[in-house]
């Protein structure tokens, strides 16, 4: 059974940069589009950035120009690289892996997430 372990998370200041991975096991993530979603303190859940199989990126607004999503089919990894962090941005990073190949696709698997904290 599919399932995705997301790392990276941590505390940085604003204008820094983290690199989040999701990483796949027990199955591959290279035929599944694969999202990351932020939850912030009090607020719900949202998605950030998602990668269709076919690679092609999505973002949201909030993200555009400063998050990017990329895969490392070898690795069976899923990249959400950020700069530019705000603390806005903070939060916790979820990945999840979606049951087709398109980001409109239901998610299906969830990882427990990694803590992303902005602070001077």
């Amino acid at each position: 059974q599919l399932q995705v372990v997301e790392s990276g998370g941590g505390v940085v200041q604003p204008g820094g940069s983290l690199r989040l991975s999701c990483a796949g096991s027990g199955g591959t993530l290279e035929s599944i589009a694969i999202g990351w979603f932020r939850q912030a303190p009090g607020k719900r859940r949202e998605e950030v950035a998602c990668s269709t199989a076919e690679k092609v990126p999505f973002y949201a607004d909030l993200v555009k120009g400063r998050f990017t999503i990329s895969r490392d089919n070898a690795k069976n990894t899923v990249i959400l690289q950020t700069t530019g962090l705000q603390f806005e941005d903070t939060g916790v990073y979820f990945c999840a892996a979606a049951n087709g190949h398109d980001c409109s696709d239901q998610w299906r698997t969830w990882g427990q997430g990694t803590r992303v904290t902005v602070s001077s």
